[in-house]
């Protein structure tokens, strides 16, 4: 097993990571996967409470997807999508479509999140252009926020981490306030904080709408800025005002789409549809690189021309990639045949259930649950607990990455009751192990 750490470190510069932190800090090697496990190399499993990154729905190794995924392998594996088309990529924007009702009927394909907020950006500006009105160039982003680390996407973050060494490269964004309800005056309730919120996006809608081409919004929960939920209302708001004010709403269910919040959509939950939708991660079931923008006719129509300068000049060599859409069909498949969101429901209760100590804990604040997902803030946390926790629950059976001093749970949608009191009993172990309760 060392053998293995000692060549990554070595070849591999791993995303998201101070490399000299690994003389301290264990690189695990995996093995294998099966179903919420991980395994190394020498027979240690860790279970997976973070989905990989918040893309693994249905566990690793998963033998629904993969013979789905095997079947498309003696098919066809790549065809460029520019001239040519192919069945996966039609049946899943079909799919994807009659689950919004038709609304976002239009799906236009790349390989990760980052790259599908960048289409977004594009999109929005290109479609304002192309209907008359291209002085609307900017966008609005919350505080807080975080939509990836390109360029343009990194334009809408808020998360200094990320974006400060890259300032001088970024086009300035408006920001505006993050409807958090961590942010609650006292009497004040989680619909109070959205209208606060929502009349921060009026006011500056008032002064420069004419300038703005979008706001994006992550809905529900701002996952990469600490799990900070938000309250539907807010998302109903903001819509009725970019209506009012002609901004386009970009929604980025990056990560908390795909049942990842209680209903497919997050924004489902507010009533409204956006002009665009951002998918990735758990569309693909964690298995391939596929990310997607949906949107509506009138913003494709504005591109429908004959001139081709008019068109979405945008393209990624693996754009629709058939293996990619396979698996996104098999994990669609799964969430209809199992009644994945019912079975949430009752799943989620049992991890509240057993996360309830936790929720109790003197050291613990702001403890919250939107769907499939779980965080608490660690009070008076000391400036290194983030990576002490992640260290400390690996000896613990337990893969979880706290964000600065909050811990969150995203698991796959597949725990049995014991995996769910084995979750609750040993991250209140590694949690008093930290803290030093």
């Amino acid at each position: 097993q060392s053998g293995w750490v000692e060549r990554s470190l070595r070849s591999v510069w791993h995303p998201c990571t101070q490399m000299q932190h690994h003389e301290t800090v264990p690189l695990i090697p995996v093995s294998h996967g099966r179903g919420a496990w991980l395994y190394d190399h020498e027979g240690r499993r860790y279970l997976d409470a973070i989905s990989s990154w918040w893309v693994n729905l249905f566990g690793h190794a998963n033998p629904r997807i993969n013979a789905e995924l095997k079947d498309q392998l003696d098919r066809l594996e790549h065809a460029m999508l520019a001239g040519f088309t192919h069945e996966p990529v039609i049946e899943l924007s079909e799919k994807l479509s009659a689950l919004t009702g038709g609304v976002l009927g239009h799906s236009f394909y790349a390989s990760d999140g980052a790259s599908a907020v960048e289409i977004a950006l594009k999109m929005s500006f290109h479609a304002w252009r192309n209907s008359g009105k291209g002085e609307k160039q900017e966008f609005v982003c919350l505080k807080g926020s975080y939509h990836g680390e390109t360029i343009g996407a990194l334009a809408v973050t808020d998360v200094a981490l990320f974006k400060d060494a890259y300032g001088p490269l970024l086009r300035a964004s408006q920001t505006v306030m993050s409807p958090d309800f961590r942010q609650a005056a006292e009497g004040e309730t989680a619909q109070d904080v959205a209208r606060r919120a929502a009349a921060d996006v009026e006011r500056l809608f008032q002064e420069k709408a004419d300038k703005i081409a979008a706001i994006i919004i992550e809905p529900l929960v701002q996952c990469a800025t600490g799990m900070a939920m938000h309250d539907p209302l807010y998302l109903s708001l903001v819509r009725a005002l970019c209506d009012r004010y002609q901004v386009h709403l970009i929604l980025d269910e990056i990560a908390v789409g795909c049942g990842r919040t209680g209903t497919f959509f997050a924004c489902e939950q507010a009533g409204i549809w956006p002009d665009f939708v951002c998918l990735s991660k758990g569309i693909s079931g964690g298995y391939l690189p596929l990310s997607l923008v949906m949107t509506r006719e009138d913003i494709y129509q504005a591109f429908y021309s004959t001139d081709v300068r008019r068109g979405f000049l945008h393209s990624h060599s693996y754009t629709g990639n058939p293996l990619a859409c396979r698996a996104a069909l098999a994990t669609l498949s799964i969430f209809e045949e199992d009644d994945v969101l019912a079975a949430n429901r009752v799943r989620a209760a049992k991890i509240t259930r057993a996360l309830a100590p936790l929720a109790q804990h003197e050291k613990v604040k702001h403890f919250r649950q939107q769907g499939m997902i779980w965080a608490f803030d660690a009070v008076d946390a000391a400036p290194d607990f983030s990576r002490r926790f992640f260290s400390t629950a690996l000896e613990h059976e337990l893969l979880m990455r706290p964000i600065g001093a909050t811990v969150y749970l995203m698991p796959p949608y597949i725990l049995d009751d014991a995996e769910i009191a084995g979750l609750g009993q040993q991250t209140l172990a590694v949690f008093n192990q930290v803290i030093g309760a």
